[in-house]
């Protein structure tokens, strides 16, 4: 279990969909062909069955469409929570890098404590590639102070700085646990009307908003994965940690207000399994 809360603590998740552009290159097809053969071919090549058509492909083919995060920073004993995405809810498609460049730089100019479910398996290390693909520089978030104790270090291996939920509680195997089945069974809400399979049929149709929905959701879960850890390890008194679900049922209050209306879901479905 992590050593400590950073006052400044980032938890987040991507949401990614195969692209044609790598598939192109990768498999040496033409430009005539389009994307939805080129996706065919992708899937083919990844191992795809009649009772799994759209197999899970290697993160390197794939690109970030949307990131979402839940913020937390702490001012002396002042907590303030705050929910980001990238793209936002009204924007509509965003390049790819600007995405990606946003997120990093902002994280390294934070110093944030990075916090995820299975991220050190799949978004970060598509974070990385599709940076590089992407052509982006994030040097703030690259820095790796000479101590551990002179700075974040998202690199470092079991780093307090960048903590996967998935590794700390998750185990390994047939016995991991999703995202969803965890929360689930924590009296949090998991999936709620999209599902990961969802993703690319929502990216086709152009239906941005419906992911960024969906994607805040899954990193609104994983606060609450974390709020659980954190005071199960004993890094939020009893008071700090209702305090700070108040505070989370005060964001989502705020959010719907400002048209986000998709959390009036999230926040039933968590207010139904609390009672």
């Amino acid at each position: 279990m992590y050593k400590f809360i950073a006052d400044n603590v980032v938890v987040f998740d991507i949401e990614w969909v195969p692209d044609p552009a790598s598939g192109r290159r990768i498999y040496r097809l033409p430009d005539t062909a389009s994307d939805d053969e080129v996706l065919e071919v992708m899937w083919r090549e990844g191992g795809a069955t009649p009772e799994d058509p759209r197999p899970y492909l290697k993160t390197a083919m794939c690109r970030i469409v949307s990131i979402a995060a839940v913020v937390r920073k702490k001012v002396r004993s002042d907590v303030r929570l705050e929910l980001v995405s990238l793209p936002g809810l009204h924007d509509g498609v965003q390049q790819e890098g600007e995405i990606i460049r946003r997120f990093l730089e902002a994280v390294g100019n934070l110093g944030a404590q990075l916090v995820g479910f299975n991220s050190s398996n799949a978004d970060l290390p598509i974070l990385f590639q599709r940076a590089l693909a992407c052509r982006v520089t994030a040097p703030t978030f690259c820095h790796r102070p000479d101590k551990p104790w002179e700075g974040a270090d998202y690199f470092a291996r079991y780093s307090d700085f960048n903590i996967d939920l998935k590794n700390e509680l998750g185990g390994f195997g047939k016995a991991a646990p999703s995202l969803n089945e965890l929360a689930s069974s924590l009296g949090i809400p998991g999936k709620l009307g999209t599902d990961g399979a969802d993703v690319i049929n929502l990216w086709r149709s152009g239906d941005i908003r419906k992911i960024v929905e969906y994607n805040q959701f899954d990193a609104l879960s994983t606060y609450l994965v974390w709020l659980r850890s954190a005071y199960f390890s004993g890094r939020l008194t009893e008071n700090a940690f209702v305090h700070e679900e108040q505070l989370l049922e005060s964001l989502l209050h705020q959010e719907i207000e400002d048209g986000a209306e998709h959390l009036t879901m999230f926040l039933e479905v968590w207010k139904a399994f609390r009672q």
